[in-house]
């Protein structure tokens, strides 16, 4: 355990006495003997009290909260996303808790900050949540410019960081070396392998059109895809970029139609992908869309409209369907704890409650097999996890100094939006 988690008991040579520093060496006057007593005595009082002191700051260390930070975006058209990972992580907390905490009894709590989905100010978020809060461990967002803004940061401080969410290669393969950052959740050059391999199984796709978000998420995925088609022998018909922001994505649509694309892979957030449909509705063109899971971070029913149903998107858990025992343990934890949850057509978006979650508890591991909140002796500790029979599937060793993604393609889903519910493709159909 390191010095921050040790109660440090050092011996104080005065004591205060009615708010006045009183000497315990300090004894005059009287025989050499009654002298000799005196000094004894004090000598003994000041053993007592000094292991009073050490009981008490013992104690309250033993059940201080160790903190456990988030940076997510917490509004905007996201909003809903990063609740959803706020209320995984607090349904593991509470879960923990009740069976004594870490570390021998100490509580987690959870301390979050909004990054508005903007990577400056989640740099913000994570030196006050890393320097001031004294987090354990960092949780991120949804977004990934923005972690990927972060990870040299928390690669500086040592502090282990552990993604829920955002599927950008680069944030676990960041090239450091202690590497502190971990992940629970998908990674976009698995997603890209698996969204050609769908798009050729269901679609029969033979020439593909790229729409990507003019971002470092969308060059993680352009790199993936390209990757992906060239190991089938084939290469994109069209690439095209599309800004945030934009509202009419007709022009690049165009294009793509007229190079003959007969699949489009999407990647994008919920608004520019509620642009896409939007866009190919007023255009009259119906292509299948094959899509990372930008659309199930928030309302993307709400502002795609007509033809939001279509597009098919990765994750990697759903509460619909039969559970295992943990499945069912989460939904009746979440039911109980939020008023709005009454069964999983609540649950959503279902990957952050359940990548959440099971990052939780792997963190929680990570910390009591460190025996501290030290951040190298933590991210030692994620080494050392041997098994946790999670939500999304039972981990066996998920990390390693050379693999820091727990889940593999193995772990996705296919699913898409019915009547504002995010289900599996193969109960929807």
């Amino acid at each position: 355990m390191t010095t921050k988690n040790k109660a440090i008991c050092m011996p104080n040579l005065s004591v205060e006495q009615n708010g006045m520093p009183f000497a315990l060496l300090s004894v005059s006057g009287g025989t050499a003997q009654t002298q000799q007593k005196g000094e004894a005595m004090l000598r003994a009082v000041k053993k007592w009290a000094v292991l009073v002191l050490c009981l008490m700051a013992g104690g309250t260390l033993a059940n201080e909260p160790v903190k456990i930070g988030l940076i997510t975006a917490l509004s905007g058209q996201s909003a809903q996303a990063g609740e959803s990972i706020t209320r995984g992580l607090q349904v593991a907390i509470d879960e923990i808790n009740a069976s004594g905490g870490v570390l021998d009894g100490r509580p987690l709590v959870l301390v979050r900050r909004d990054d508005e989905a903007n990577p400056a100010k989640g740099v913000v978020a994570a030196r006050e949540l890393i320097h001031k809060e004294k987090v354990a461990v960092l949780f991120g967002g949804l977004d990934t410019p923005v972690s990927m803004a972060i990870v040299p940061l928390v690669n500086q401080a040592k502090m282990p960081f552990v993604g829920p969410w955002a599927a950008g290669t680069p944030i676990t393969k960041n090239g450091a070396d202690p590497n502190f950052v971990f992940r629970v959740s998908a990674m976009d050059e698995i997603v890209d392998i698996a969204m050609v391999e769908y798009a050729q199984k269901n679609f029969d796709a033979r020439k593909f059109g790229l729409m990507m978000v003019n971002n470092p998420w969308g060059e993680s995925n352009q790199k993936g895809l390209v990757a992906a088609l060239k190991d089938k022998g084939l290469e994109p018909a069209a690439s095209e970029k599309f800004d945030g922001d934009q509202v009419d994505l007709v022009p690049q649509l165009t294009r793509l139609r007229d190079a003959g694309v007969d699949t489009i892979c999407l990647v994008g957030n919920v608004g520019p992908s509620a642009q896409v449909v939007k866009s190919l509705r007023r255009m009259g063109w119906d292509v299948p869309v094959v899509s990372h899971w930008g659309p199930a971070g928030g309302r993307f029913t709400e502002l795609a409209g007509p033809g939001s149903e279509k597009v098919h998107f990765i994750q990697t858990y759903s509460f619909f369907g039969d559970q295992s025992p943990a499945g069912e343990k989460v939904i009746a934890a979440l039911k109980a704890k939020y008023k709005d949850i009454t069964g999983p057509e609540d649950i959503t978006p279902a990957v952050g409650v359940a990548n959440a979650y099971d990052a939780l508890h792997l963190a929680a591991l990570a910390i009591n097999e460190a025996g501290s909140t030290e951040g190298e002796a933590i991210r030692e500790g994620f080494f050392k996890i041997k098994q946790y029979q999670g939500l999304i599937k039972t981990y066996q060793q998920p990390f390693s100094p050379e693999v820091h993604d727990a889940l593999s393609a193995d772990d996705y889903v296919w699913a898409r939006f019915i009547d504002n519910r995010i289900v599996p493709v193969a109960l929807s159909q």
